[in-house]
C-alpha cells in the first residue's frame, strides 16, 4: 500500500493521471504532466499542465486537478498522483505545493513516471512551513 492507499486505488490514480497527460498543452516545453486528485469520497479528478506563451500564466496539472475537485464541491483531498513520461519522477512545484497545502496536512503526494522510481511524500514533507492566514 502506497501512502496508506490500497494498491488498486494507486493503480486507478496512476492510470487516470497517465491518460490525462496525453491531453496536456505543452507546446513550449514539451513536458507533459498529468495529475489525479483523490477525494475522501473516492472520487478522482484529473488535470493537465496548460502552458502559455507568457510562462507565468501557465497552470500546472496538480492545480488543475484540485481546481476540478473544488469546482465539483469537493474539499477533502486525500491524495494527488503526478505522472510524467520521464525516466525519473517529478515533484510538484512550489505554487502547487502551496495550493495543495490549503486542503490539509495529510494529503499524500505520489510521483510516478515511465521508469520504476516512485516518490511518496505528505504535503507537510514537501512544504513544511506553508503560508497560512
Amino acid at each position: 500500500m502506497a501512502a496508506g492507499l490500497p494498491e488498486e486505488t494507486v493503480h486507478r490514480l496512476r492510470e487516470a493521471a497517465r491518460n490525462a497527460s496525453a491531453n496536456a498543452y505543452a507546446p513550449y516545453s514539451e513536458f507533459r504532466v498529468g495529475a489525479a486528485c483523490l477525494t475522501a469520497g473516492g472520487r478522482i479528478f484529473t488535470g493537465v499542465n496548460v502552458e502559455n506563451a507568457s510562462y507565468g500564466l501557465t497552470v500546472c496539472a496538480e492545480r488543475n486537478a484540485v481546481f476540478q475537485a473544488v469546482a465539483a464541491g469537493e474539499r477533502d483531498i486525500r491524495a494527488v498522483l503526478v505522472y510524467t513520461s520521464t525516466s525519473e519522477p517529478t515533484t510538484p512545484c512550489g505554487a502547487c505545493r502551496q495550493v495543495l497545502s490549503e486542503f490539509g496536512d495529510d494529503i499524500a503526494i505520489l510521483c510516478h513516471c515511465d521508469g520504476d522510481a516512485v516518490l511518496e511524500y505528505s504535503i507537510v514533507e514537501l512544504l513544511p512551513h506553508r503560508f497560512r492566514l
